[in-house]
């Protein structure tokens, strides 16, 4: 597997850890639907927090929440509207973003941007 991949990866699980350690109860990952995949769909109180995580080794080409693009959104919304629908869920729904940029000693920046975009 490349390292971006691995990367991604460790991303989503400590984006899961800190969730989890937030009190969200974890309702799926990776959830696929038509072109879009939601990497985490967690729930807290009454709210589907859509969480899409970006993990960048650095900050030189921009931070890792500037690199979720009009499409990816409209995708997201779509795929998430078939998951509220398909589990007959009575939430309310937000966009998150979980952008993670490992430092040069090997650590991670976890930055938690609730409501960081609205469906359209």
């Amino acid at each position: 597997m490349a390292k971006h991949n691995d990367l991604g990866k460790k991303g989503e699980q400590l984006a899961v850890d800190y969730l989890i350690d937030k009190q969200y109860e974890i309702m799926a990952r990776n959830y696929r639907f038509d072109k879009a995949e939601v990497d985490i769909i967690a729930k807290i109180n009454n709210t589907l927090a859509i969480i899409e995580v970006k993990t960048r080794s650095g900050t030189d080409f921009g931070n890792p929440q500037d690199f979720v693009k009009p499409n990816q959104i409209k995708n997201l919304v779509k795929a998430v509207n078939e998951y509220v629908i398909v589990n007959a869920l009575d939430v309310d729904v937000r966009f998150d973003i979980i952008a993670i940029v490992k430092t040069s000693n090997n650590t991670f920046d976890i930055e938690h941007l609730q409501n960081a975009f609205y469906h359209f």
